[in-house]
């Protein structure tokens, strides 16, 4: 029997006439790039709840000196759980979501280009995720080891549930890995015509450059996570040195992937603050070409930076030198970005919408993460700081109004987009105000604690410390707490409000405003028309 084709709908092939499956094999089966982003976009967030909940036990837990809540060994637990899961199960997922749903429709793409890959990479997450966060209910206890896991204490020290860790951690890094080559495959093959690589939004070069970087470091967590199990199973020695193995080498291989994989969590960020800045500017974005290129060096010095986590395990004098000025010169491009996002809100006729609140705290308060990390990058310094409260505050600015507000912005600038509907403006703005508040509250104090000499990983301490962790615990259960409210303002907006036109922002430009809102289930059957203003470079 032939297929009728209505009038008006010719332009749609057979197979992409048809709307969304029904039911739950929509979700299980999808292979659309709008519901596997919206897949890893609830997932991020249940993650980012549940990471949350154990920052919160933690913040009890320093709330006043002394042992109050939990147990040291289960403090430990939550310590790298938190870790583990806001880094691999929060962040990530989270930016390959917004990846999912916005560089097919940014590039003019129909899909992504390896649909059924996609669906798999993202199915492989619950799977880890349940592997992990179950080793919390075994008998010895989950991974007890922080989330960098240097061994020995995560081999000859380790709970039995490490081998179950090091499962999960592979089964994330296979979905990673797919994931990136699916971003590599889309922005290089599909493409609309006329579109070139240097006409691309901005989020879609910091994405691709992102995937490389996965591509390039997974297989070393890989690689380091298997050699942990060869010594706890197979009686190997490489990081044991009883048996001539040497545990420093564990930390080199750990931070030639971990360095690159803070870039990894913040690239795609400044991507997309890269396109919000100059919407609410209602600017062209200030140097485009410097931003890309900007984003290269940055990929590219991570790889030569990673030593700079280890000053004080006995780095010669000459690694130090080189770790030290190689960590100082990341601050160049990173600074070309900050430069060239002033410079785009400079004399630009400005407003100030949740996602505008979000992008211009992201820009601040990063930078303020950026100088923390300058002192850090003094070796000599170092040797005080590392292991501080003032670690964990640097690298809380830098994940906190970093990562997590570059997602909020993110997500409050294109939920028009997705939902079809206009999000509360006065409830997402007190969801910013909240958030702002509750995060600078709950982490700069730990500067002060930390300079003062407050190790990491403690569930107890010094009387001299008790106030400034009462205002910390404070800020992070008004921060946590506020999360709820994102919650409501998302559930919301799906379910009702004003209606989004296409184009909901004055200043927005790209590919993406021209479909209707709702983004249709298949966008772009034929290959678009690029507008007016995309095809100057």
């Amino acid at each position: 029997m032939s297929a009728v084709i209505e009038p008006g709908h010719t332009e749609a092939a057979h197979d992409h006439a048809h709307g969304p499956a029904r039911g739950l094999s929509r979700w299980l089966l999808t292979t659309n790039h709008k519901d596997i982003g919206t897949l890893y976009l609830w997932f991020s967030f249940c993650m980012f709840l549940l990471g949350g909940s154990m920052a919160m036990v933690i913040r009890a837990e320093l709330f006043q000196p002394g042992l109050q809540i939990v147990e040291p060994a289960f403090f430990n637990q939550m310590t790298t759980m938190h870790g583990l899961v806001m880094v691999f199960g929060a962040v990530m997922p989270a930016f390959v979501g917004l990846a999912n749903w916005m560089i097919p429709l940014m590039i003019g793409a129909p899909d992504m280009a390896l649909p059924r890959m996609n669906n798999f990479s993202f199915w492989l997450l619950p799977a880890a995720f349940g592997l992990l966060v179950s080793t919390l209910f075994t008998a010895g206890g989950g991974p007890n080891f922080g989330w960098t896991f240097y061994a020995p204490l995560s081999t000859t020290y380790a709970p039995e549930s490490v081998t179950y860790f090091i499962f999960a951690i592979h089964l994330m890094g296979i979905s990673s890995i797919m994931g990136a080559i699916n971003v590599v495959a889309t922005v290089l093959n599909l493409r609309a015509p006329g579109m070139t690589l240097m006409k691309m939004p901005l989020f879609c070069w910091t994405w691709l450059i992102t995937a490389f970087l996965l591509i390039a470091v997974m297989p070393v967590l890989a690689g380091v996570v298997t050699m942990m199990l060869m010594d706890i199973h197979f009686g190997t020695s490489f990081f044991n040195a009883a048996g001539g193995g040497d545990p420093v080498l564990f930390q080199h291989v750990f931070w030639f992937f971990g360095h690159p994989e803070v870039y990894i969590m913040i690239l795609p960020a400044f991507g997309a603050v890269s396109s919000i800045i100059p919407t609410f500017s209602r600017k062209p974005l200030f140097g485009y070409t410097s931003m890309v290129y900007a984003t290269a060096s940055i990929a590219f010095l991570s790889f030569i930076v990673w030593a700079h986590h280890m000053f004080v395990v006995g780095v010669p004098l000459v690694g130090e030198l080189f770790f030290m000025y190689a960590t100082m010169l990341i601050a160049v491009p990173t600074g070309v970005k900050v430069f060239n996002w002033v410079s785009t809100m400079w004399q630009g006729s400005l407003t100030f919408e949740t996602p505008m609140l979000f992008a211009v705290a992201f820009v601040i308060l990063f930078t303020i993460g950026g100088f923390s990390g300058l002192m850090l990058a003094i070796a000599p310094a170092d040797f005080q700081y590392h292991d501080t409260y003032f670690v964990v505050a640097h690298f809380h600015y830098v994940l906190v109004p970093g990562a997590i507000f570059g997602i909020f912005a993110s997500a409050y600038y294109w939920l028009p987009k997705w939902t079809g509907h206009m999000y509360d403006e006065t409830l997402g703005r007190l969801h910013f105000w909240l958030s702002f508040v509750g995060m600078n509250v709950a982490f700069f104090p730990m500067h002060f604690v930390g300079l003062a000499g407050m190790p990491r990983r403690i569930p107890d301490y010094n009387l001299q410390f008790a106030d400034f962790n009462m205002v910390s615990s404070i800020g992070a259960f008004t921060f946590g707490a506020t999360q709820l409210l994102f919650l409501f303002i998302v559930i919301k907006c799906i379910r009702g409000g004003r209606p989004a036109p296409a184009k909901p922002w004055d200043g927005a430009h790209g590919l993406e405003w021209t479909v209707p809102s709702p983004a249709p289930y298949h966008t772009f059957s034929t290959p678009p028309e690029l507008p007016v203003e995309e095809r100057q470079p």
